[in-house]
């Protein structure tokens, strides 16, 4: 067994440094693209900017997660998985999810930063949503979860890739893990669930779009 699972880590390892090697590629080809690319952006924007502010001058600033639907089940395990659909549009408004920390739906374009990120400030949901599409795996806590467990967990996400860490004021527990489709609360930094949690779902199985990037987003 213990072969096996070494086997297993050792393999999860090397497929996250492969995808961060990939990221890093794709990242100078974008940089590239952008140079060659930013007349036209510039040019762009300046012909379209007056229609696009007025036609988001006609719209509402919140939007609901219309093709968002189902409910959580809670299993053995203590993991609250929804059962139901996820939508996965990129909006420019706010959203109203159903859970705090939301486990999914739609979310702004641009993701926020999850290579082991660690945020002292609450973060836009639409923005973290994005990063669980990714395959991240995003813990929050209140300010009554305990200062050497938030410190313990923010040891923890500053070593693992393709996690994030913020407070979450709005959440029902002191501390809540959550990835695309899953959530769970744990007790302490300590608790077994948190590595439970990060071995099953950090890239998991049930990540919409593995390998992509977890950088070149926002970073506060």
């Amino acid at each position: 067994m213990g072969s096996a699972k070494n086997k297993s880590n050792a393999s999860r390892k090397a497929r996250i440094a492969e995808m961060r090697r990939a990221e890093q590629a794709r990242e100078r080809r974008n940089r590239i693209l952008t140079i060659v690319a930013s007349a036209v952006v510039v040019t762009g924007l300046v012909v379209g900017g007056v229609v696009l502010v007025q036609s988001q001058s006609d719209d509402s600033d919140t939007a609901a997660d219309a093709k968002t639907s189902g409910k959580f089940v809670t299993g053995k395990d203590g993991v609250r998985t929804w059962e139901g659909t996820l939508s996965r549009n990129h909006v420019a408004k706010s959203v109203k999810y159903p859970s705090e920390p939301p486990v999914g739906g739609d979310h702004n374009q641009v993701w926020m930063n999850c290579n082991g990120d660690v945020y002292t400030k609450a973060l836009k949901n639409e923005h973290a949503v994005h990063s669980l599409e990714h395959g991240a795996v995003w813990v929050t806590y209140t300010s009554k979860a305990p200062k050497a467990d938030v410190e313990a967990l923010a040891a923890k996400v500053k070593q693992t890739p393709y996690t994030l860490m913020s407070p979450d004021e709005k959440q029902k527990d002191p501390i809540m893990l959550t990835a695309w489709g899953h959530q769970r609360s744990v007790t302490s930094a300590d608790d077994p669930n948190v590595a439970k949690f990060f071995e099953a779902y950090v890239q998991g199985e049930q990540t919409p779009e593995p390998g992509a990037a977890c950088t070149g987003g926002l970073s506060e």
